[in-house]
């Protein structure tokens, strides 16, 4: 056991120990463990500095005397830094917790080696038992203290609204399967092929550009025979398949298969399994959306969000880093990026003139209110979710970067955060371009949001509702 808690001892020396874990999970898992890896990974390195190069400075004290431990516990090079407080403890401890925010099931495994290593600087006889309570009370600390900038994201489904009780489709009959075959996710095939074999009664049609889309869709969706849209794709599809079952008074049927599937994961149905059971029985339920109308003539139809200003590039930004070092971080330099890049916007926000940077609309309410959205608790209630980050007031740019990166939004004046049913933008220059949900649609002067409570009805099985079904 002497031989074993000094080589783990040693082995967490420059936090080998735990880089070598994050990594190991980063690239072996995805979801909260992936999440767990990079925000124990970073709150290490914030603890470590600290302990390391400033506390330990700051508070000398003297090691425990060789003698205080038995000549085989002894490291043969005993470190001469100070006792207070333990680095290792410090890492340790702040790398479990950091992992225990996102994953409580990883750091769980996680957590007896940090323990062991914890234990094992009082083993070796390199630090006091209070270096070594105090160091892994620091870390945790820090670990925790991430969560003020860096939300953790809530993975359960949203709430949805009133329930509805349509005609079952059994086999897919009445369904009209609308495909985008380009969508990101890498197993469209695969999903397509699933489909077909448990809808054989559907029909399915696949989305070509070279015609036109919106003839394609209208000629099927007025016959008799189809009572529900059915779609499948990422968030862009969803949206516009959407946009045709709100116009027509017809129930929707989602299928997740593009690379951005929020609205899906947020609805309950980034499984298929919900939506075959919803048409085997008819059970529904109706969720928000949103709509926007461009210089007081087309309107459109979103299920997720809306932006205009520098917001669209720093989501793309965002998500091209997201995968590999986590959402915050990535969002992060993400809006440094586009701050510096920017160029702000003069615009009436109702009947408020200001100048923004980007601003961001969401259909229904986003968590948290004061950092990055993070999650969508709630598709009833018609809120549109409306942030924007303003560009007149005295070095906003430094002045947004600082309260992004200490979790100070709330408290900063060029961050502005409302909940409205409607919402009307006018821009004081040449026409700006709006992104939808991940597509960058229509350009114009003057947008009118409006929220539309329980506008869509969706094929939903099982999900919670604080509504009794009625008939649709």
């Amino acid at each position: 056991m002497d031989r074993v808690l000094k080589g783990l001892s040693t082995t967490a020396d420059k936090n080998r120990l735990w880089l070598a874990i994050g990594a190991v999970l980063f690239v072996t898992t995805e979801g909260p463990a992936r999440r767990g890896a990079v925000r124990g990974l970073l709150a290490l390195s914030l603890a470590s500095g600290t302990a390391n190069g400033i506390a330990k400075p700051l508070f000398p004290r003297r090691r425990p005397p060789d003698e205080s431990v038995p000549f085989v516990r002894r490291l043969v090079a005993a470190p001469s830094s100070s006792s207070f407080p333990s680095g290792h403890s410090a890492s340790a401890a702040a790398f479990t917790v950091g992992l225990a925010v996102e994953s409580p099931v990883a750091a769980a495994v996680v957590a007896p080696v940090a323990a062991a290593v914890c234990y094992s600087r009082v083993h070796i006889g390199v630090h006091w038992p209070s270096d070594v309570f105090a160091g892994a009370l620091f870390g945790g600390t820090v670990a925790l203290l991430t969560r003020r900038w860096w939300a953790v994201r809530d993975d359960e489904p949203a709430a949805l609204g009133a329930a509805e009780q349509i005609d079952p489709l059994p086999g897919g009959a009445g369904l009209l399967l609308i495909v985008n075959p380009r969508a990101g996710a890498g197993n469209g095939a695969d999903l397509l092929s699933a489909l077909r074999e448990r809808l054989p009664a559907a029909e399915v049609l696949e989305l070509d550009s070279s015609e036109d889309v919106e003839a394609q869709v209208e000629a099927r969706v007025r016959r008799a025979d189809i009572s529900v849209l059915g779609v499948v794709g990422g968030d862009g599809t969803v949206s516009a398949v959407a946009e045709y079952a709100v116009r027509h008074r017809v129930p929707l049927a989602v299928f997740a298969g593009g690379t951005l599937n929020h609205f899906a994961r947020d609805s309950g149905v980034a499984d298929p399994e919900p939506t075959f059971a919803a048409l085997e029985t008819g059970a529904a339920v109706r969720v928000d959306v949103a709509e926007v109308s461009f210089d007081d003539a087309d309107e459109q139809i979103f299920v997720n969000t809306a932006s205009l200003g520098g917001y669209p590039d720093f989501v793309r930004i965002r998500e091209h880093w997201e995968h590999r070092i986590g959402k915050w971080p990535a969002a992060g330099i993400a809006m440094a990026r586009v701050l510096f890049r920017a160029q702000p916007v003069r615009v009436i926000v109702d009947e408020n003139r200001t100048a923004l940077w980007m601003l961001f609309l969401g259909n229904g309410a986003y968590r948290p209110a004061d950092q990055v959205p993070m999650s969508r608790p709630d598709l009833r209630g018609g809120t549109l979710d409306v942030r924007y980050l303003r560009a007149d007031v005295p070095f906003s740019r430094l002045r947004l970067i600082f309260a992004a990166f200490t979790g100070t939004l709330a408290y900063s004046s060029t961050y502005v955060h409302r909940q409205v049913a409607h919402l009307d933008v006018r821009v004081s220059g040449p026409p700006v371009s709006l992104a939808m949900d991940g597509e960058v649609g229509h350009s114009g002067k003057f947008f009118r949001f409006t929220s539309k409570p329980e506008g869509l009805v969706l094929l939903e099985h099982g999900h919670r509702t604080d509504h009794e079904p009625s008939e649709h």
